[in-house]
């Protein structure tokens, strides 16, 4: 999806983001894949010039969604230790420590894709409300009882019918 990379239109991303997710059957991964894309769209908004026109893509695979954010800016971000008391400049860390992978490349002569990925499959089991599963004991089945027969017709095949005229 396009949009301007402002502060109105990234509440909006994170809910599509959100809702794909859910749709997808990977609500483990909506807290993560929306923290991420915050994140990178708030960079764009912040750093990106000349304007702030990115894409947003979300790409699933059989083991990993990527989000990527492509804007116009050349430059390729920078992760600065942030200061303790610093208000910003912890984007990209919180980004790297979350997913499984991320990085930034440059995309033509004009702008640049940043990155990150998260994996799909479930790690381990999580526990249910369902007690454990007992094995049972094998028995030899018994046989059903014979069942008098009846003096019932036998059904007699209907003709074959087609909704094709002709």
């Amino acid at each position: 999806m396009e949009l301007q990379a402002l502060p109105s239109r990234i509440g909006q991303v994170r809910r599509i983001v959100s809702a794909q997710l859910r749709y997808w059957h990977l609500d483990s991964l909506i807290d993560r894949a929306a923290l991420g894309v915050t994140e990178l769209l708030t960079n764009v908004h912040l750093h990106a010039r000349p304007d702030k026109t990115c894409t947003v893509e979300l790409e699933l695979l059989l083991d990993r969604l990527t989000v990527s954010v492509r804007d116009h800016d050349p430059r390729l971000p920078v992760v600065d230790d942030a200061e303790p008391l610093a208000t910003c400049g912890r984007g990209l860390a919180m980004v790297a420590a979350m997913s499984e992978s991320w990085g930034a490349r440059p995309d033509g002569e004009s702008g640049k894709v940043v990155w990150f990925t998260l994996p799909t499959a479930v790690s381990a089991p999580r526990a249910t409300a369902h007690p454990p599963r007992r094995a049972v004991a094998e028995a030899p089945a018994h046989p059903f009882p014979e069942v008098e027969q009846v003096g019932l017709a036998r059904p007699q095949p209907a003709p074959a019918r087609s909704a094709v005229a002709g």
